[in-house]
């Protein structure tokens, strides 16, 4: 039974992700802005904010104990940017060494590459900084809080900002093909609008969160015959259930040759989430330096730090991705082990 949920709600996540997939491209098209903007902030966001939604919950509602409820909080807000730094990594490289080959090149708008990713380290290097901050000093966890917000609202500001000019350089969004929704109410003479392009996207968001709700069903049904403990099912098994599904998005973009597209969906949503969620744990919970912790800590610094020297050196090629998903596995061994 586990098995038929995992398989169904999976289905239903890569159906409704092409559904959202197209709308984006149309309405990204009919705004005129870039391919940076429609991954990094509509995309990231609009994808990872049901899944912000659990430590959000977790740190703040009355069920479980106290313990369990930060536990699962700090797991679910570190093991995002750690799954979206490594194994969607992974996977958009896999996805395009299919057609490309491992030593193929990416074709991403760098400039929004590097700004995303040089972002995320400034913002989660505050956020490891805080770790080690005694909860007896309230007011610099708070001032440090406070900065990772103002820090995200920032990046939004620059990132919108350079929207103009790389439409003009040739980087505005462009729709493949036909609205869906369009195409299939073809019979009834109803042309393609704004409002049909809300419409299938606001269709296809709920389809992606109601896949996802079932798959994490499913993976907790799953994991909780393992037995593993509250913060280590958080930071492995929570985020790769909620998050990693809708990222399915940069799949089907790369496949596409949409490359900016497809990092920006990765790296914007790496930016919201080693931002705004760490800034709720610094100020909400004890956000202390445990040994599992500190472990997605260095590793996602890490992973995330070598796509940039790699970016900043020259051509990203789907070869350079495979130490980031060498990276989640050895946080899987060191605390499974």
């Amino acid at each position: 039974m586990t098995a038929l949920l995992l398989i169904g709600s999976l289905l239903l996540i890569l159906a409704a992700a092409e559904l959202f997939v197209n709308a984006l491209e149309h309405i990204g098209e009919r705004l005129k802005i870039s391919e940076g903007v429609t991954g990094s902030i509509f995309a990231a966001v609009g994808t990872a904010m049901p899944e912000a939604m659990v430590p959000v919950v977790a740190v703040l509602s009355t069920a479980a104990t106290q313990e369990v409820r930060e536990e699962v909080g700090v797991g679910a807000i570190l093991g995002a940017p750690l799954m979206l730094s490594t194994i969607a990594m992974f996977l958009i490289a896999l996805f395009a060494s299919f057609r490309r080959g491992w030593s193929g090149n990416f074709h991403p708008e760098r400039t929004g590459l590097l700004r995303d990713l040089s972002w995320f380290l400034i913002v989660f290097g505050l956020s490891t900084v805080a770790i080690f901050v005694p909860r007896e000093l309230p007011f610099v966890r708070g001032v440090i809080g406070l900065s990772l917000v103002l820090l995200y609202f920032l990046y939004l500001l620059v990132t919108v900002r350079a929207s103009a000019g790389l439409v003009a350089d040739g980087h505005g969004t462009t729709a493949d093909a036909l609205l869906y929704l369009a195409r299939g109410l073809a019979w009834s003479g109803l042309r393609e609008n704004v409002a049909l392009q809300l419409l299938q996207l606001a269709l296809a968001f709920g389809g992606i969160i109601a896949g996802a709700h079932g798959f994490v069903h499913g993976v907790e049904s799953l994991s909780a015959s393992l037995g593993m403990s509250a913060l280590v099912l958080s930071l492995l098994i929570i985020p790769v259930a909620t998050e990693l599904p809708e990222k399915v998005n940069s799949v089907l973009w790369i496949r596409r040759s949409k490359d900016t597209l497809a990092f920006g969906n990765v790296t914007g949503a790496m930016v919201f989430q080693g931002s705004l969620l760490p800034a709720l744990g610094i100020l909400l919970t004890p956000w202390e330096a445990r040994p599992e912790v500190v472990g997605v800590l260095v590793l996602t610094l890490l992973a995330a730090g070598w796509t940039l020297l790699i970016l900043r050196r020259g051509v990203l090629r789907p070869y350079h991705l495979l130490f980031n998903g060498l990276c989640y596995l050895a946080y899987g061994a060191y605390v499974i082990v």
